[in-house]
């Protein structure tokens, strides 16, 4: 009986896990549109509001208007005009104090991380962490700026040092890159890696296999 639970676990876990980052995902993009739609419904008439009201409760039609949304946005964003309106809304922005400096901020991180470019999780690194005697698994960000360059005086990287299980969360480092080592494994073989804990070997496949289930105990 142990055998078959835990090998009913081996499958269940990976698509549990993956259904529920999806769902809360969709709910996510639901509740912003959910939210639109509110302040919608109090700008029309009454006569009008009750129909909203319930175009607003059919299921998905909030995500799929999320979605369209944003692909007529990033059409838009790729033409001439779409690009001189994009300059003079983020003219406006700027003007106004606090949102500006949250903003602007935002936009730059976005721009890095999305960027085919960018230097964000360019290469995968090991460094010394905690102590001297002991080694993680970090991602190169960049270099740093011009003022902590001069400071330092030597050659320094920029390192993002994830966190087991949750890699969302973690510490940005500064690290003489002669104290780095680079790794030849893809920045996603090392995601996994780390995720799993060190369990998931890079270049393994992923998924179970019929030898990875329990034969026995």
């Amino acid at each position: 009986m142990k055998k078959y639970f835990i090998a009913g676990i081996l499958v269940w876990a990976p698509l549990s896990i993956t259904i529920w980052v999806i769902a809360w995902g969709l709910g996510l993009l639901d509740g912003v549109f959910g939210s639109v739609m509110r302040a919608i419904i109090t700008v029309f008439p009454r006569q009008f509001a009750g129909d909203l009201q319930h175009f607003r409760e059919l299921p998905g039609v909030g995500i799929l208007i999320v979605i369209g949304v944003i692909m007529a946005t990033g059409l838009l964003a790729i033409s001439f005009a779409g690009q001189w309106w994009i300059r003079m809304w983020n003219k406006q922005i700027n003007r106004i104090p606090i949102v500006r400096s949250i903003y602007s901020s935002v936009q730059q991180v976005s721009s890095t991380l999305f960027s085919g470019s960018g230097q964000a999780f360019s290469k995968a690194l090991l460094i010394r962490y905690p102590h001297a005697d002991s080694w993680v698994i970090a991602f190169q960000t960049g270099t740093p700026a011009k003022e902590v360059t001069a400071k330092l005086g030597e050659d320094y990287v920029n390192v993002f040092l994830p966190t087991t299980p949750n890699p969302t969360s973690g510490f940005f480092m500064i690290v003489p890159r002669a104290q780095t080592i680079e790794l030849e494994m893809s920045v996603e073989e090392a995601l996994k890696h780390i995720v799993s804990m060190g369990s998931v070997p890079p270049n393994s496949s992923s998924g179970i296999t019929a030898t990875q289930l329990p034969h026995h105990f």
